[in-house]
C-alpha cells in the first residue's frame, strides 16, 4: 500500500510541475542546457523528426576554413551573447551551399547565427571572413554591432522548421 501511495504522489507532483516548467520556458526562464558542441546530424531533420531546424546555408564563397552554426534562444537575454548558445555545429567550409540540421531542445522562438572563418584560425578577419543570421537582417554584421534578436528570431513547431540564411562577405 506503501509504495502505491509513494507512486500516486510522484505521478501528481510530475503533472503538477509540467505546467510549470512549460510556463517557464515560455517566460524566457533558461531551462535549457548551453554550449552543445553536436555533429550534423541530418537524420534529425527527416520527416518526423523535431523539433529541429533546417539550416540552408548560401553564398558560401570558398572550400577553406570553418563553417559555425549555433543556435540560441531568441530572447534578448541569450542572442549572441558570449556562452549563451543553445547547439553549435563546426566543421570544414564548402563553397556554394551547404545544409545543417540544428535540433532545439523544444518548440519555441530562437535564432541562428553563422560564421565562417576563411582561414580557420579561430580569429575574426572582418576583410575576409563572412558571417549571417536567421531572417537574413539587413545589417553590416561586424561593423554595427548585433541586430535586435526581434530581427532573427523564428519559431519552431515540434516538427522540422526551414529556413534559409544567406552568407555575407566585406
Amino acid at each position: 500500500m506503501r509504495s502505491r501511495l509513494i507512486t500516486a504522489g510522484f505521478a501528481l507532483t510530475a503533472a503538477t510541475l509540467a505546467p510549470v516548467a512549460a510556463a517557464a520556458w515560455a517566460q524566457g526562464a533558461p531551462s535549457v542546457t548551453y554550449r552543445q558542441e553536436i555533429s550534423n546530424n541530418m537524420r534529425q531533420c527527416a520527416p518526423g523528426g523535431g523539433p529541429a531546424v533546417r539550416v540552408t546555408v548560401a553564398g558560401i564563397k570558398s572550400s577553406g576554413g570553418r563553417i559555425r552554426v549555433q543556435s540560441y534562444r531568441g530572447v534578448k537575454s541569450d542572442w549572441l551573447e558570449r556562452g549563451k548558445w543553445i547547439n553549435r555545429i563546426e566543421t570544414s567550409a564548402r563553397e556554394g551551399t551547404m545544409v545543417f540540421c540544428m535540433p532545439v531542445p523544444r518548440a519555441g522562438t530562437y535564432g541562428i547565427a553563422v560564421r565562417h572563418d576563411v582561414n580557420g584560425n579561430g580569429q575574426t578577419e572582418v576583410s575576409e571572413d563572412g558571417g549571417a543570421m536567421s531572417n537574413n537582417p539587413s545589417i553590416n554584421i561586424f561593423n554595427l554591432g548585433k541586430p535586435s534578436y526581434r530581427k532573427t528570431a523564428f519559431e519552431v513547431g515540434e516538427g522540422v522548421t526551414s529556413i534559409r540564411i544567406n552568407m555575407r562577405y566585406m
